[in-house]
Formats: structure tokens, sequence, C-alpha cells
């Protein structure tokens, strides 16, 4: 009928039947305005977007606006179609993806990729697990040499390194373990170490609201030793500095020191 409807119209004062043919408009609204009368929405067509501050949504990592049945998958849901993907890449590299060494290459790569990126389905809710304490304590508390693992966002190679964390308590402590916890959450992610310094030290901050914090990474990126100008013994050092590390000299130095011993 091309956009238009057959509409029936009673003429009482004829005693007679009067077809009329009469245009009604469709067209698909924005999430930005609101229907206008005499219009009607495409049917399905949700009025509001679904962002991660929607009720029920928020922790969604793979949102899609237009799913009414909205289901976000798991991250195991994910491995055949990365399979696939490492399949093709074989295949590019000029391999041949069906002989026996490689004949379950694409699915391993695909779960160790997801474990080098495991940090994205965790918080720092999940991982403090009510593990904040009160107590009477301000000295200088030091965890230093954490191991760390993680994947260069700009190669997808990985860097590995140490990496360690001070704070001064404001009467509340954080279990020795989830200092580790924390460092673990942001590395197992696609990341630049100077990114990495930072969430680390802003992490502990929220988690118990300290005097200052203190982080200094050490590491060793392999996209400048396997490639590129391939310095083999070269290291990359950074630091974020919170609070009275940042405005005290002397507690800054303190920390450095109590590092470097």
């Amino acid at each position: 009928m091309n956009g238009s409807a057959q509409i029936t119209k009673f003429d009482n004062s004829e005693d007679h039947i009067v077809k009329k043919s009469a245009p009604i408009r469709v067209r698909t609204v924005s999430w930005q305005e609101e229907p206008q009368d005499g219009e009607l929405d495409i049917v399905g067509t949700p009025r509001t977007p679904r962002t991660s501050t929607t009720p029920g949504h928020e922790k969604c990592t793979f949102h899609h606006d237009l799913e009414l049945d909205h289901r976000p998958p798991t991250r195991e849901a994910l491995l055949p179609d990365m399979s696939r993907s490492y399949r093709l890449l074989l295949t590019s590299l000029g391999e041949n993806p069906d002989r026996q060494g490689l004949l379950k290459t694409p699915e391993r790569a695909a779960k160790a990729m997801l474990f080098f990126t495991k940090g994205y389905d965790q918080t720092l809710e999940d991982v403090l697990n009510d593990a904040v304490f009160d107590e009477d304590h301000d000295e200088m508390v030091v965890v230093k040499d954490i191991e760390m693992f993680s994947m260069c966002e700009h190669h997808l190679v990985p860097f590995y390194g140490k990496v360690s964390i001070g704070y001064l308590p404001c009467k509340k402590i954080l279990g020795l373990s989830k200092l580790a916890r924390i460092v673990e959450i942001y590395s197992r992610r696609l990341q630049v170490q100077e990114r990495l310094t930072k969430q680390i030290a802003l992490a502990v901050t929220k988690a118990v609201e300290p005097a200052g914090v203190a982080v200094v990474v050490e590491g060793v990126h392999m996209c400048m030793v396997m490639r590129g100008v391939q310095k083999i013994n070269s290291k990359t050092v950074t630091s974020t500095m919170l609070g009275v590390f940042r405005e005290d000299p002397k507690t800054r130095e303190e920390f450095l020191n109590l590092v470097q011993s």
C-alpha cells in the first residue's frame, strides 16, 4: 500500500459508504527526541537507550541498544568467533591451520587471550571482598616487588615486571594480599604502563581512603625487546604519587628508599 491505509468512513447524511485513503507516517524515533502526534513508532523500538547506568545493565560489557531481549554473553561464549579469527590469522601468515601442530592452536590462542585479559571481568569491589579493616595505624605500609604481567595495547605483546605499593593509613588498612589482587585486576587488561600505574594508585585510594598512596612500576616491554629498537636490557619505570607522597618530599623519599633497599 506504499505507506498508506484504507480508511472506511460512514456518512449518515448520504446513507452510503465513502472510502478514502489517508497516509500514516512511520519513522524511527531517535533516543534524543519524543514521538510527535500523529506519528507511529516502529514496533519494538526501545524508548530509552540501554547504557551501563540502566537498571539491570550495570555490568554489561557487550551492549547492543536494539536488542530487546538483551543478554550479555559470557566471555567463554566468544571463543568460537575468536578461534575463527586466529585461524584466519594463521592462514594469512601462510600457514596451514589444518596441519597436526596447528589443529587446536586457534582455540588455545583464544583461551589464552581471555586469560590474559581476565581483568575486564573483575571489579575492585569484588576483589576487596570486605577485606578492609579498622585499625589505629598511621605508619607507612609497603608491599614491594609484586609480579605483574600485562598486554601492550599497541602491539598486543606482553610486558611484565614488578609493582611496589605504599600507603599511609587513616584508621583503615587493607588485607595485604588485596594489594596484589588490585595489581592483577588492572594488569590483566590491554594496557600502557603509565595508565596501569595510576589505576593501581587510584584503586588503593578508593579502597581505604589513606593520607597518601605511592606506586612504582618497573616493566620490560617485549615490543621494545622483540621488535623495533630491540633493546634487550631496557626497562621502563613509572610512578604515581598521591596525597602526602606528592606533597611531602621526606615521605616520598622514605618510600623510595624502602622500595630500592
